[in-house]
């Protein structure tokens, strides 16, 4: 006895669902992994290979005609981050984020425990005088990597990025994304007095 037409055209119907809905559990898979690889969607959380290594070797030129109190500031060099807790800010004047973080960084800068130095990642040097004088300056040192090379040297995704180091000279601690009212008391500050512990 053969199937009747209302079962085949329902078999028919069944398959094709299936066909169609494969493809779309599939894709829902596979952002789900990427979106749980991915720290549950918080870019800050993206990890890193330099998190307990030195620093890389940084010899920047400082940035041309900027001062602070009358005198101009130096670049940077791996050196001066030997002694002291330094946090690192990889920033650029076309940086959207980068310009809503100085007011965090400029908060940051009173505590005088630390230093803060900026890396001017791919910047023309007119752009980021202009940017520092517009925003603020919270740093004590910037250098200018114009090539990118020294940023691509640290792990540098993208601006804005901000890199812990104590006095021993390794990186303790890295933030992705920019300095907010939130991640700076909830983690930032949390990790820069573990830094400063003896």
């Amino acid at each position: 006895m053969s199937a009747a037409p209302d079962e085949i055209s329902s078999t028919k119907r069944r398959n094709i669902l299936i066909l169609l809905l494969l493809p779309l559990v599939a894709f829902l898979s596979l952002a789900a992994l990427f979106y749980i690889r991915l720290g549950a969607g918080d870019p800050s959380h993206l990890p890193s290979a330099l998190i307990g290594q030195t620093a890389p070797k940084t010899d920047l030129p400082p940035l041309a005609g900027l001062e602070r109190d009358g005198k101009a500031l130096p670049g940077l060099n791996t050196a001066s981050f030997v002694g002291n807790v330094t946090l690192v800010n990889v920033w650029a004047s076309w940086c959207v984020p980068c310009a809503d973080e100085v007011q965090h960084l400029e908060n940051l800068s009173k505590d005088k425990r630390i230093q803060l130095v900026g890396i001017n990642y791919k910047d023309a040097p007119d752009n980021a005088r202009r940017f520092l004088n517009r925003y603020g300056n919270p740093f004590v040192a910037t250098g200018t990597d114009e090539s990118g090379r020294t940023s691509i040297d640290w792990g540098v995704y993208g601006v804005p990025e901000n890199f812990l180091i104590g006095r021993d000279g390794r990186i303790v601690y890295k933030l992705v994304g920019p300095v907010t009212a939130d991640n700076l008391d909830r983690v930032l500050r949390p990790e820069i007095e573990k830094a400063l512990k003896p």
